[in-house]
């Protein structure tokens, strides 16, 4: 197979995964923003092989998974399913490349660090296996902000709801919920026990429930004790992203019927008091957030609004009625950018000015 050459002194970057969900955000990413990089080899399962994809303003054609692929690759950024990153990108590391893994192979393995640039760069020093690993998309859609308060106050305790977008589970989910929107539009649906599971039936895809016309308290699989797995990911990937390996967490998970941004409640209790004046003037500086909060006014971060947008959005800040030290907040943010492909390619970016 043979490979275009890179511009001169630019690194490689290689796109694992470039025709999925998060893939296609990637590539709009990385044409957006600054061009560091040199060649961009867009990588996918044989099946996409010779497929064009535009990135950085040209048709760059997609190359089949195989081991050659990654000669002379820099940095790799992996957004595949997890037993396919558990294969190959311990491959890519062998081939020299510091791979970045948008699944959940490797977020709780030790040796990996588990990074979001504006809250830990420094992990991204000491990786022994050669791979950087990005949590999951409700984490990162409410870690910044709260990494920012964290850095004044100290975190103490955390307790999180998730209204999840279906898009979190991928394109089935955006095509569930779209189809059973079809079905209950213009209907009655909605009025009485059952009748929209009775309308959708069988299409509930990625779901346990329908989506349209209803939460559902569940996402990702069983864990013990009535936990999912998406609950124990948060709690799990807030520890470490934070370094604080025994930090007190209650995540409930929910997906809503939204079709991209995720959002969560948080209630957070510090090492210290805290104001709502000090606690705005930290979200309002911190790099990756913006603050809106006007409830008054009737501004506050909606999925509707932040879609398609890079920050964390914050509002609804208030301190704890009967508690000093603790805050409650509504955090917001898009699931596939910051939520995935953007802090992929943010720790790209870090990689590759280490190495300059």
């Amino acid at each position: 197979m043979a490979v275009a050459a890179g511009r001169t002194g630019r690194p490689t970057l290689a796109v694992v995964g470039a025709t999925g969900a998060v893939g296609t955000v990637m590539l709009q990413i990385l044409s957006h923003r600054a061009d560091i990089w040199g060649e961009i080899r867009l990588i996918a399962s044989p099946r996409s092989a010779g497929r064009k994809l535009a990135v950085r303003g040209e048709e760059v054609e997609v190359l089949a998974l195989a081991e050659e692929v990654f000669d002379g690759v820099d940095v790799a950024l992996f957004d595949v399913p997890d037993e396919v990153a558990e294969r190959w990108a311990p491959i890519a590391a062998a081939k020299g490349a510091v791979v970045v893994d948008n699944s959940g192979a490797f977020r709780m393995d030790p040796e990996v660090p588990l990074v979001v640039p504006e809250v830990n760069p420094h992990a991204l020093r000491v990786r022994p296996r050669g791979i950087v690993a990005n949590p999951s998309c409700t984490t990162l859609c409410m870690i910044v902000a709260l990494g920012a308060l964290h850095a004044e106050y100290g975190l103490r305790e955390l307790v999180a709801s998730s209204y999840q977008a279906v898009s979190g589970a991928g394109r089935a989910g955006v095509d569930t919920l779209r189809r059973q929107i079809s079905l209950v539009a213009g209907t009655e649906l909605g009025t009485s026990p059952g009748d929209v599971r009775r309308a959708v039936g069988d299409a509930t895809g990625p779901f346990p429930e329908p989506v349209a016309l209803n939460v559902v308290p569940w996402a990702g699989e069983a864990r013990a004790d009535g936990w999912s797995s998406a609950e124990m990911k948060v709690r799990d990937e807030t520890r470490k992203v934070l370094g604080r390996p025994t930090l007190p967490v209650a995540v409930t998970c929910v997906r809503v019927p939204v079709v991209t941004a995720h959002s969560l409640t948080l209630h957070a209790r510090f090492e210290s008091e805290v104001t709502v004046a000090k606690a705005r003037e930290i979200l309002a500086t911190a790099p990756g957030v913006v603050l809106f909060d006007d409830p008054g006014a009737g501004e506050f971060p909606t999925p509707a609004d932040v879609v398609g947008t890079d920050p964390t959005w914050v509002g609804r800040v208030r301190r704890a009625l009967d508690d000093p030290t603790a805050l409650d907040f509504f955090v917001c943010g898009d699931n596939l950018r910051k939520g995935s492909a953007l802090n992929t390619v943010q720790i790209a970016e870090l990689v590759a000015a280490a190495r300059a």
